[in-house]
């Protein structure tokens, strides 16, 4: 039960990286086409990872 959370928290927080350097590469522009600030990317990654 203990290593299924760990695993789990883990892919949750590498899903999260993920996102991070991608939407950290948009222009802003780019991340304002899809209706993101910059300063919005930290909590959209994080909300992603953890659906």
């Amino acid at each position: 039960m203990i290593i299924t959370t760990l695993i789990n928290r883990l892919k949750a927080y590498l899903r999260y990286r993920r996102n991070v350097e991608a939407l950290s590469r948009l222009t802003d522009r780019e991340l304002s086409d899809i209706g993101i600030a910059r300063w919005e990317i930290d909590d959209v990654a994080r909300d992603v990872a953890r659906a």
